[in-house]
C-alpha cells in the first residue's frame, strides 16, 4: 500500500477551493435546526419538496450567513421573489 493510503491519494498535494455547487459540511452544526425543519417537513409533505421551499430558503440563507456556502442573490438559486413563490405556490394546489 502506498504512503497515502488506498483513500488518501497524494497528501502532498494543496486542496482547492470547491467548485460552485460543493460546499463544506456543517461540523459544527451551524444550521442544524434549519435542516431538521427542512427534513421534518420533507416526511410530513410526502416528500414534495415544494411544500417546503421556505424551509429550503432558510436553511441555503443560514449556510450562507455562517460561510458554509457562498453568499448568493436567492435568484440565482431559484427562488424568486416572494409574489412569483405565491403564483407557482397557487399552481401546485
Amino acid at each position: 500500500m502506498s504512503a497515502g493510503g488506498s483513500f488518501g491519494g497524494n497528501r502532498g498535494l494543496r486542496p482547492v477551493p470547491p467548485e460552485k455547487g460543493v460546499f463544506p459540511l456543517d461540523h459544527m452544526h451551524l444550521c442544524d435546526q434549519e435542516k431538521k425543519e427542512y427534513l421534518n417537513c420533507l416526511k410530513t409533505s410526502g416528500h414534495q419538496s415544494e411544500k417546503c421551499r421556505h424551509l429550503s430558503k432558510k436553511y441555503l440563507e443560514c449556510r450562507m450567513e455562517k460561510n458554509l456556502m457562498a453568499k448568493q442573490d436567492m435568484t440565482e438559486l431559484g427562488f424568486g421573489t416572494s409574489s412569483q413563490a405565491s403564483l407557482s405556490g397557487d399552481k401546485l394546489e
